[in-house]
């Protein structure tokens, strides 16, 4: 078994399939329907042993850095610089590289404001199993 992260994006990426507002502007009952497939999806992989954890996060975020002996930390935000915010994500532990690609394409279908599948992109990243080689 491979365990991989399944990452959510508010924005960056490439470039979306369907362009949809932002989830603060749906309807409520849309929101909670996107929710929900995300829900039904986690217990799906929870009956296949494939499910290891998975949340949702705030847009708001604050980058955090080690600014030497006896200082505090230098804070950025609270907004992070970057085109890539982070909205959840999910991790699974499965057979293949190839399972992981199906059940990321299968949770991208998650419906949209409209009810549709959003074909949103997920980045997926594999964990890292053991240390990288170091070359001089």
């Amino acid at each position: 078994m491979a365990k991989y992260l399944l990452l959510k994006h508010y924005r960056g990426g490439p470039t979306p399939v369907v362009e949809f507002e932002p989830l603060d502007r749906w309807a409520p009952d849309k929101v909670d329907a996107h929710i929900q497939y995300m829900h039904d999806f986690a217990a799906k992989l929870e009956g296949t042993g494939e499910f290891v954890d998975g949340q949702a996060l705030s847009p708001e975020g604050t980058f955090v850095r080690y600014d030497g002996e006896d200082r505090p930390p230098v804070t950025d935000g609270p907004f992070a610089e970057t085109k890539d915010v982070i909205a959840g994500w999910m991790v699974i532990d499965v057979e293949t590289y190839e399972r992981a690609v199906e059940l990321a394409g299968e949770l991208s279908a998650a419906p949209g404001p409209d009810g549709k599948p959003i074909y949103e992109w997920l980045e997926l990243r594999p964990f890292l199993t053991e240390a990288p080689a170091v070359t001089e």
